[in-house]
Order: structure tokens, then C-alpha cells, then sequence
């Protein structure tokens, strides 16, 4: 007797428990071990109750066993415990923290019905249908008590029956919701108050204690349900917040929330953003477009695989129009030397979002001007965009290390409709000519031809025209365009002479459509303008063709001469060409009647 109570207080003091429910008045008979802790029970209580004690201890009738080791117990010591507590008949509550373990410690020591009426199992099974599977919060608990008895916990369907009751619970919540929101207007007609709180997304917080693999299940269950995709982008932002933020101190705490990871995080990060990416609504503006981001630059850094990275991408490009340069400015996380800012991600966003809106507009199609409606969401989109590229070229310019074929690329993916106003382009290009001084001639001149001069703004012409970083036939296109631009203010100052050199003015200089115009007679028009400015591009051409020849020698003089000196060597030069006529001199003629001789000369010199 005493022997039994030492091996008793022994197990019981590795385990600190009460050992009132012991059966003290009679030796303990046979002594069980889970997980290197030790019971020393009796046989009778057990066997009476379970199938597989029973079994074991038949098969060793003859020699009189009296210690069984039970490897691979669901929930180890602890829920051997509450199972040998039934078994006595000691009194314990079931709650939802417990009866997952309950289910799976009956189911291996076969407790049920066939042994014993009101077993162990059908007892933690009427708990889970009739008490847990009603309760959203307790359906939660009890799938995070499952993680540590997968694959079992599945086996009995305990996951299964979870998942199923959470997402119909979230879905008829969703629906009361919005019931509860429904209201009568003034004319009389049922509609959706959007201004009200949703109060049936509660459920967010309490997902996001789960594990990754039991959260991807409940979020594919709530799709599959007809749950809002609102509100399964909220879950999505708020498990990433609290689950990839734990070791990031690149998270940038703003009015939307974005994720960026440190560069030591384990697999199990590149598990999470794979995951929560597969799992992103296909609607758009479900989630912010920096939260979006901010995956992007946490599979990027993760090395995640290259389907999430191109499937982020292409979500971002659908919705670039509204992205900030911050968003944009992507660090480069592999190739040390390289650029300081992921340039080819960008290019590749890029050319989704122009892709995108190529297969939606198509400039040559007339129809396009058929009504007197505004401009298209694409339109919209695409000037939004343009603005954008310019002021993220201006941004990445000045990085010594940026090609220049890669910033080519990023100027040209955008189609030549949607920059009105080439300012913000000729800008970014002048601050990577001053930090690529190194540039050739041809380079430059390839780089400058990005930029149709003529959409340039007075003050961006004036600075362009006296940028000595500017290629010689750049600075000759600004010169040509500031003639034609003063030449057509001053016949706006007369509209009695002609009116066509008036309209062209107003085009050449503005960059813009009228907006007194019908978009019909503007297209007319345009088409009309067009071919006129072919004409004088031609023109231009052949002008050019002569500087070229002048341009050889003017390098000569550079080189022996000052830069004052070449200046006047310059200016003589052009006079000699007599390339924009004699506009400057006035005379006592009229403004427009000098233009008029203007253009019959530069006709003759052609």
C-alpha cells in the first residue's frame, strides 16, 4: 500500500494534479505511461470503459500485466487524464477548450457505445453538435485546439464540422446585417443604406488567431458560402497584419495598411503571403492597392513563387490609377549592385495596366466620337498613370546604376496618347541626362526622342531651349515649336486676318482638344492637323539634313575655341540658314501679315 501511494505522488508531482478521485483503500493493479508520465490505476474502471485497455490487457491475461505504455495518445498526458477521470467517475465539465481532445482520446482508446452506454465520445460528440457547432467564437477555439491533433481531428470530421458551422454563421449574420440596413426611400423604394456600419463582420478578429492552414480552409468555406468579398479582404488584411508583423520594422503605420517583412524571416512567412495572395477576392478594390503593394514587396524579398508575384502584379496593374509614388518606389532585394529600386517589377505592372487598357480603347475607332459624353474611366485612368510613370522616372533618374534601356522601357510602355503634357517626362529626362553625363550622342538623342517638343509648356520650352545637356537637334525642334508658338500668339491678337493659323495655334500650344468643339469636328480636325504637321516635319527633316553638315563643323570649333566664341559661331551659323525666316524683324506690318510671309518663305526654301 505503501508503495502504491509513492508511485502515485511521484506521477502526480511531474504533473501537479489533485489525485482525490484515486481509489485509495485499494492497490493499484496496473500502471499506464503517456508521454513519460506514469498512473498507477486499476484495471477494472478502465477496461469497463475502454475497448483498447481491454484488449491489450486480455492479450496478456497469462502474464498478468501490470504496465501499458500508450504511444501516439491524441493530446498526451493531459487528456489521458480527463479520460481515466471518466472512467472513475469523477465529475468534469466539457467546454469547447477540451472537447476536440476528448474526441480524439475516446476515439483512441475506443470509448464508445459498444463498451459501455453514454461513453466518453458520444458524450464530447452531443457537446460538439449541440452546444459548439451553434457558436461561431466556440467553433474557432475548438479548430485551434485541433492543431495539434491534425491528422485525426480530420479524420473525425471534428475540422470539418467547424469550418462548415463558421462559415454558415458568418453568412447568416451577413445577410441579418443586411436586412437590418434596408430602408424605404423618399419615392417609396426599398434600398441599401451604404452609410450604416456593417455589424456582421465581427468575426474578422477572432480568425485571425488560426493557424495558416485551418485559416485557408474557413476563408475557402465563406467563398464557397456567398460571403461579401469585402469582407473577406478584411479578414485577408487583418490575419496579414497580425501575422507578418511580428519581426517587421519596415511596417509603416498609415491610414491603410501595408505589410513589408524583414529579410531573415523563415518559410513560414513565404507560406503565409503565398496563401493570403491565393486566397485575394478576384473583384477589384476588395483591398487596398498598398496592402497589395506591400505583399508584392514581401514576395519579392520571401522569394515566394514566381505565380504569386506575377498574379500580385497583375491585380496592382488593374488598378494602378490609383497607386502613389510611394507605393512604387520597390526596394531591390536580390542582385546586390544592381539598381537601388526594383525597376523590372514596375515595367511589369506596367505593361499590364497599358495591356489592359489597350484591349479596352482603340484611338483609330471613330465611334469613340460619336457622343458628347466625358472621358472614359480608362481615359481617366491612363492620364493618372502617365502622370505617375513621370514622376517615378524622376525618382529613379538620378540612380547611377539605372540603364538606359531599362528607363527607355518604362517611358515607352505607356501608349502616346496618354501624356497631354510631356513637362513631367522632359523633367525626368533632364535629371537622368545630368547624373548619366557620360552618355553618348546617340544616347542622347534617343533618350530626347521620347519627347514631342511640341507638348511642351512655355515655361518647360523656354528651359528646354537653353539646356546645353540637350542634344543639337533637340534644342533646334524647342527653337522651331517657341516660333511657332510666338508666331500664332500673335496672330490670335488679330483674328480678322486667318483664322486656320489660329486654330493650329491653339493646338501646337495647348496640347489639348477644345472644349468648344464637338468630339466629332475635333476628331476632323485633329486628322486634318495631323497631316499639315507631317507636311512640316518633312519640312523639318530636310532642314535638319543641312544642320548635320553645319554640326560637323561646329564641333571643330570647340574645340578650339571658348564657349562664348561657339555661341556666336552658332548664332551666325543659323542666321545663315535662315531656318526660321525673318519673323523677328516687324517692321510696319502687321503681326499676321508677317507671319504670312514667314511661312511663304520657309515654302520656297523647301
Amino acid at each position: 500500500m505503501e508503495k502504491h501511494h509513492q508511485q502515485l505522488s511521484l506521477a502526480k508531482c511531474s504533473r501537479q494534479r489533485c489525485s482525490e478521485w484515486i481509489f485509495r483503500d485499494v492497490p493499484s493493479d496496473i500502471t499506464i505511461e503517456v508521454d513519460g508520465v506514469t498512473f498507477a490505476l486499476h484495471k477494472f474502471p478502465l477496461v469497463s470503459r475502454s475497448g483498447r485497455i481491454r484488449k491489450l490487457v486480455a492479450e496478456h491475461r497469462d502474464s498478468d500485466i501490470s504496465r501499458i505504455e500508450l504511444l501516439s495518445l491524441p493530446g498526451g498526458a493531459e487528456s489521458f487524464e480527463l479520460a481515466a477521470k471518466f472512467c472513475y467517475g469523477v465529475n468534469f465539465e466539457i467546454i469547447s477548450a477540451n472537447v476536440a481532445q476528448l474526441c480524439c482520446v475516446s476515439d483512441y482508446l475506443e470509448m464508445n457505445e459498444e463498451y459501455s452506454k453514454e461513453n466518453l465520445g458520444s458524450r464530447a460528440e452531443e457537446y460538439l453538435d449541440s452546444i459548439v457547432c451553434k457558436n461561431l467564437e466556440m467553433c474557432v477555439e475548438v479548430l485551434q485546439h485541433c492543431e495539434n491533433l491534425i491528422p485525426l481531428a480530420d479524420e473525425l470530421k471534428i475540422v470539418g464540422r467547424c469550418i462548415d458551422a463558421i462559415a454558415s454563421k458568418a453568412c447568416v449574420e451577413q445577410i441579418a446585417s443586411s436586412f437590418s440596413r434596408l430602408e424605404y426611400s423618399s419615392s417609396g423604394r426599398l434600398h441599401m443604406n451604404r452609410q450604416a456600419k456593417c455589424e456582421g463582420d465581427w468575426w474578422i478578429e477572432d480568425l485571425s488567431v488560426l493557424r495558416i492552414d485551418l485559416y485557408q480552409l474557413v476563408i475557402t468555406a465563406m467563398k464557397c458560402r456567398g460571403v461579401r468579398p469585402e469582407s473577406i479582404g478584411a479578414s485577408l488584411v487583418n490575419y496579414a497584419q497580425k501575422e507578418l508583423t511580428k519581426k517587421s520594422s519596415l511596417w509603416n503605420q498609415s491610414s491603410q495598411p501595408k505589410v513589408d517583412l524583414v529579410s531573415g524571416s523563415s518559410g513560414h512567412e513565404r507560406l503565409v503571403v503565398e496563401t493570403i495572395v491565393s486566397l485575394l477576392p478576384v473583384e477589384k478594390f476588395t483591398v487596398p492597392i498598398n496592402f497589395l503593394l506591400g505583399l508584392l514587396r514581401s514576395a519579392l524579398m520571401l522569394d515566394c513563387s514566381v505565380a504569386c508575384r506575377l498574379d500580385l502584379e497583375r491585380r496592382i496593374g488593374s488598378q494602378l490609377d490609383i497607386a502613389t509614388l510611394d507605393d512604387l518606389l520597390i526596394p531591390s532585394f536580390r542582385h546586390a549592385g544592381d539598381t537601388l529600386f526594383d525597376v523590372d517589377t514596375v515595367h511589369r505592372i506596367l505593361v499590364d495596366f497599358a495591356q489592359q487598357d489597350d484591349s479596352e480603347d482603340d484611338m483609330e475607332d471613330a465611334s469613340v466620337f460619336e457622343s458628347d459624353s466625358p472621358p472614359s474611366p480608362s481615359q481617366t485612368a491612363l492620364f493618372k498613370v502617365s502622370k505617375l510613370v513621370d514622376n517615378y522616372l524622376a525618382e529613379i533618374a538620378p540612380d547611377a546604376n539605372l540603364k538606359l534601356t531599362k528607363f527607355i522601357a518604362i517611358a515607352e510602355t505607356l501608349p502616346a496618347h496618354a501624356r497631354t503634357i510631356h513637362d513631367g517626362l522632359y523633367r525626368a529626362i533632364d535629371v537622368y541626362l545630368k547624373a548619366h553625363q557620360g552618355l553618348s550622342d546617340p544616347d542622347r538623342k534617343r533618350l530626347c526622342n521620347l519627347i514631342d517638343f511640341q507638348k511642351l509648356s512655355q515655361e518647360a520650352g523656354a528651359h528646354a531651349a537653353q539646356n546645353e545637356r540637350l542634344p543639337l537637334q533637340s534644342i533646334v525642334q524647342v527653337l522651331y515649336f517657341e516660333q511657332l508658338r510666338l508666331r500664332n500668339s500673335l496672330s490670335c491678337s488679330y483674328p480678322d486676318d486667318d483664322h486656320k493659323p489660329m486654330h493650329q495655334s491653339w493646338r501646337i500650344s495647348s496640347g489639348a482638344l477644345s472644349a468648344a468643339m464637338s468630339p466629332r469636328d475635333n476628331y476632323a480636325s485633329l486628322r486634318r492637323e495631323n497631316r499639315e504637321l507631317k507636311l512640316e516635319l518633312a519640312r523639318l527633316r530636310m532642314r535638319l539634313n543641312d544642320l548635320e553638315k553645319e554640326h560637323v563643323c561646329m564641333k571643330r570649333d570647340m574645340e578650339k575655341s571658348n564657349s562664348h566664341k561657339f555661341m556666336s559661331s552658332f548664332s551666325k551659323k543659323i542666321g545663315k540658314l535662315n531656318f526660321f525666316g525673318h519673323s523677328s524683324s516687324r517692321g510696319s506690318s502687321s503681326p499676321s501679315k508677317q507671319s504670312q510671309r514667314t511661312d511663304s518663305k520657309l515654302t520656297e526654301r523647301t
